[in-house]
C-alpha cells in the first residue's frame, strides 16, 4: 500500500511539473522596456503607419491593441474587403495608432514589435503575422520567442530588432499614442475616426466593410469640390 501511494506521489509530482512547463512562458523574456510604460514620454511627431493614397478624400483612423481578440477579428475579416474596395480603389487612407489596454499583459510588447518592424520598413506585414496567427493572445505564455520568429517570417533584419527590443526605443511613442486616444474618448479597441470624428458610437457591433464603405462614399459625397486649377492659355 505504501509503495502504491509513493507511485502516485511521484506520478503527481511529474504531472504537476509538466503542467507547470505547459503554463510557463513560451520561452525567452519580454524585455522590460518594450513591454511597460515608458519613464516619460515624448512626442516624435510620429502619427502612425498609414496605407492608401495620401490623396484620399477619406482619412480613417483606427485605435487597436494587437492582443484585442476583436480587433484581431476585424483585421482578417473585415479589413481585406476594405481595402479592395476602399483603400486600393484610392476613396481611403487607413492609419493605425497604439492604443494598448491595461487588461492585456503582453499589448505593448506587441505593439513595440510591429514599431521595431516598422523601423524596418516591415510594419504591415507583422501586423499581419501577429493578427493571422493570433493564437498567442489566448496562451498567456510569453510570446518573445514568437515574435521573434514572426519578425523573421516578416523579413526582419534580427539583429537590428533585438537591439530596438532590448532598448524599448518606441516605448514612449506607443504611449504617447494611447494618452493621444485617451484625450480622443478612446473606451475601447478598436475605435475608429473618419476626418477626425468618432465614428460608431451608437453601433453595438463590430463595424463590417458595408458599414466603412456607406460612411467613405457618404463622405466623399457630401465633401465640397475641390477648386478647379486655372486654364492656362
Amino acid at each position: 500500500m505504501n509503495r502504491f501511494y509513493a507511485m502516485v506521489a511521484v506520478l503527481a509530482l511529474v504531472l504537476g511539473i509538466g503542467v507547470f512547463a505547459l503554463l510557463r512562458t513560451g520561452g525567452g523574456t519580454a524585455p522590460a522596456a518594450a513591454a511597460g510604460p515608458p519613464p516619460r514620454v515624448v512626442d516624435d511627431s510620429f502619427r502612425g503607419y498609414s496605407v492608401g493614397q495620401g490623396s484620399a478624400p477619406v482619412e480613417i483612423v483606427e485605435y487597436l491593441d494587437f492582443e484585442c481578440p476583436v480587433c484581431a477579428s476585424f483585421a482578417t475579416i473585415q479589413m481585406p474587403t476594405i481595402k479592395d474596395q476602399l483603400i486600393n480603389t484610392g476613396k481611403v487612407r487607413w492609419r493605425y495608432r497604439d492604443f494598448p489596454l491595461a487588461i492585456h499583459k503582453y499589448s505593448r510588447f506587441a505593439a513595440h514589435v510591429a514599431q521595431c518592424a516598422g523601423a524596418q520598413g516591415r510594419f504591415f506585414e507583422m501586423h499581419d503575422q501577429l493578427f493571422n496567427h493570433h493564437q498567442w493572445a489566448q496562451t498567456g505564455k510569453d510570446p518573445s520567442d514568437l515574435f521573434r520568429s514572426f519578425a523573421q517570417s516578416a523579413g526582419v533584419d534580427l539583429k537590428a530588432y533585438d537591439a530596438c527590443m532590448q532598448a524599448g526605443r518606441y516605448a514612449a511613442r506607443i504611449e504617447f499614442s494611447r494618452q493621444e486616444g485617451e484625450q480622443l474618448l478612446v473606451d475601447g479597441t478598436p475605435t475608429f475616426y473618419a476626418n477626425g470624428k468618432k465614428l460608431f458610437a451608437n453601433l453595438r457591433r463590430l463595424p463590417n466593410s458595408d458599414d466603412f464603405k456607406v460612411l467613405a462614399d457618404s463622405l466623399i459625397a457630401h465633401s465640397p469640390p475641390k477648386p478647379r486649377a486655372p486654364a492656362h492659355h
